[in-house]
């Protein structure tokens, strides 16, 4: 007898020798029954679906766990307007006069136009020191008594970033740059937990169990932590013996571009000592290949477009980041390396091919973002058997129109998140939200990935990358399994796989796209057991009701190897 079975809707398991079914059965952990509905076996409870849609459960493969919302901080999420900007934050220090720093995230670097924010635009909104995370988090813009608090004013520096200086004065514009690459480094998040009040420990966990309370509402059953510094592991430990671990986590290792062996041998150590099991394994190391392009530090091939002579910069000299990373693929470290220009891009691919010809390895290793890819590039990664992580909200002109479509210019728009073009050379693409970065929920994704529009369906832009849903799906579940090689035992509903599921409030192959930004996850499954249940059809937790926030809707990464290590680094032929 079936502990459960899903019945009178459609099921689409993925399962390339039973693509469709109308019945999905569930014993214990796993699923016992894949077919017609009158076949089914009795069962013990009967979800009716009553024409809803069931998929695998989604695998979230880039999501900050650790960068959600914080509850005292002041969200800046889509404000356009300097204006806003400072009025929020002056009412936000006088309701919170207890306070003695001001922070804020998700700050659009086009909300001055023409330039980047500096210091001098805060002047007069409060006399506390103000301290701002861009939406990326990637910079930071900070007010004059922060830059005199934390001494850059007298020509300290800080271990988190790089402070910029006017070119003429040298003084201190109050804008960070390479913010997240330091920031979660040893010295740098010492500096930080010191210093800033919203990177203490109890915040940061915080931010890690509401955001994991999220991923269980959208219908995600697996999330990667694409950076978890070696110090904040114990985050996860917390949460997990707290019980607060409800969607597979899997925590990537963050490697500074500058670590040594004996950081490496930290790595080592720090697996062999982390419990692991079904709920949370280590998985990839972390690397960064470049930067970002809104404040033109991603490697590009080519000047640009509005900075002539300016190509960004690589975060090591190439030779060096190459050496390291047939270093890591040597160690048995699966790599998942943040690359977002075409230079940043090509200098992984290099990376991986001399890594396969010095280990003689053939490895599922990552690159993250993909937002620029040369043509030449693009049959290379079905050639490496590399798998791109990629956003399709980060395509949407919500985020790129402005600073990052001006920087790269019109020219080079067509290398714009080709992942239509890398699925069709043979490449696995996998999607993700880049949670807090883009809005966590899979289905503004799955909207994007179709429309390549904003949320409203204006400016579609680059139409040629547009997916169809069904490709769109594959890459949130059967992808990402396959890219941490677990694809024997998730990401399709077939008899014997664990049962992570997902049931839609509706069947999103009957909808337009517009219409699929309406639905939402009724109910999300792990393992058998309901994570989150909109209306109580499996007896597991409904979802409370909460007013919407800027949680819901914000614009706000490589296994480490052998089979003891948590996720098996292997070679494949």
């Amino acid at each position: 007898m079936l502990d459960t079975l899903y019945t009178g809707g459609k099921i689409r398991t993925f399962d390339p020798e039973q693509p469709w079914a109308e019945a999905l059965g569930v014993t214990g952990d796993t699923i016992t029954y894949v077919g017609p509905s009158a076949d089914a076996p009795a069962a013990r409870h009967t979800v009716q679906l009553e024409g809803r849609l069931v998929t695998p459960g989604v695998a979230d493969t880039h999501n900050h766990l650790l960068l959600g919302f914080d509850d005292l901080a002041v969200s800046l999420d889509q404000v356009e307007s300097l204006d806003v900007v400072r009025s929020r934050i002056a009412e936000f220090a006088e309701t919170h006069p207890e306070l003695e720093w001001i922070c804020a995230e998700n700050a659009l670097y086009s909300v001055v136009e023409g330039r980047r924010p500096n210091a001098d635009d805060l002047v007069g909104v409060t006399d506390k020191p103000v301290f701002i995370t861009t939406y990326d988090q990637h910079s930071v813009w900070l007010n004059r008594p922060a830059l005199a608090k934390l001494g850059i004013l007298n020509g300290a520096e800080i271990a988190w970033g790089k402070p910029e200086r006017d070119s003429v004065t040298g003084e201190p514009t109050g804008w960070i740059t390479d913010f997240y690459t330091s920031a979660m480094t040893i010295s740098g998040l010492a500096e930080l937990q010191r210093d800033i009040p919203m990177y203490s420990p109890d915040r940061r966990y915080r931010k890690v169990t509401n955001s994991l309370d999220m991923a269980a509402r959208f219908g995600i059953t697996t999330v990667v932590e694409p950076q978890v510094p070696l110090a904040e592991l114990d985050l996860f430990a917390r949460a997990n013996d707290e019980g607060k671990l409800t969607s597979r986590t899997i925590a990537a290792i963050y490697h500074p571009v500058g670590a040594d062996g004996d950081f490496r041998a930290r790595i080592t150590e720090a697996i062999a000592e982390t419990p692991q099991h079904e709920r949370f394994k280590l998985g990839p190391v972390k690397l960064y290949a470049d930067d970002v392009i809104e404040p033109h530090t991603a490697a590009m091939l080519e000047d640009y477009a509005n900075r002539p002579g300016h190509r960004g910069h690589t975060s090591l000299e190439p030779t060096e980041f190459t050496k390291l990373f047939i270093e890591l693929d040597r160690l048995g470290y699966l790599v998942h390396t943040h690359a977002i220009g075409d230079w940043g891009t090509r200098l992984t691919l290099d990376s991986i091919e001399a890594a396969q010809r010095a280990n003689g390895t053939r490895s599922r290793h990552g690159i993250v973002h993909v937002e620029c890819l040369a043509p030449d590039d693009l049959p290379r990664f079905a050639e490496l058997g590399v798998v791109a992580a990629m956003q399709p909200r980060h395509a949407s002109p919500d985020l790129v129109a402005g600073t990052w479509m001006e920087n790269v210019g019109e020219q080079r728009w067509d290398r714009a998140w080709r992942y239509r073009s890398l699925i069709e050379s043979g490449a696995k693409v996998t999607f993700s939200s880049d949670w807090q970065v883009g809005e966590m929920d899979p289905l503004v994704g799955v909207y994007s990935a179709m429309t390549r529009a904003r949320l409203d369906g204006s400016d579609g832009w680059t139409q040629g990358e547009r997916l169809d849903l069904d490709r769109t799906l594959h890459a949130y579940t059967q992808a990402g399994a396959f890219a941490f090689h677990q694809e024997n035992k998730l990401g399709m509903l077939r008899a014997g796989y664990l049962a992570d599921l997902v049931v839609w409030s509706g069947d999103l192959y009957a909808m337009e796209p517009a219409e699929i930004l309406q639905q939402s996850a009724d109910l999300t499954v792990v393992r058998g057991e309901a994570i989150h249940d909109s209306h109580g059809e499996q007896g597991g937790p409904q979802a409370a009701p909460h007013a919407a926030n800027a949680s819901d809707w914000s614009v706000g990464e490589s296994s480490c190897g052998d089979a003891a290590q948590g996720i098996p680094h292997q070679h494949n032929s």
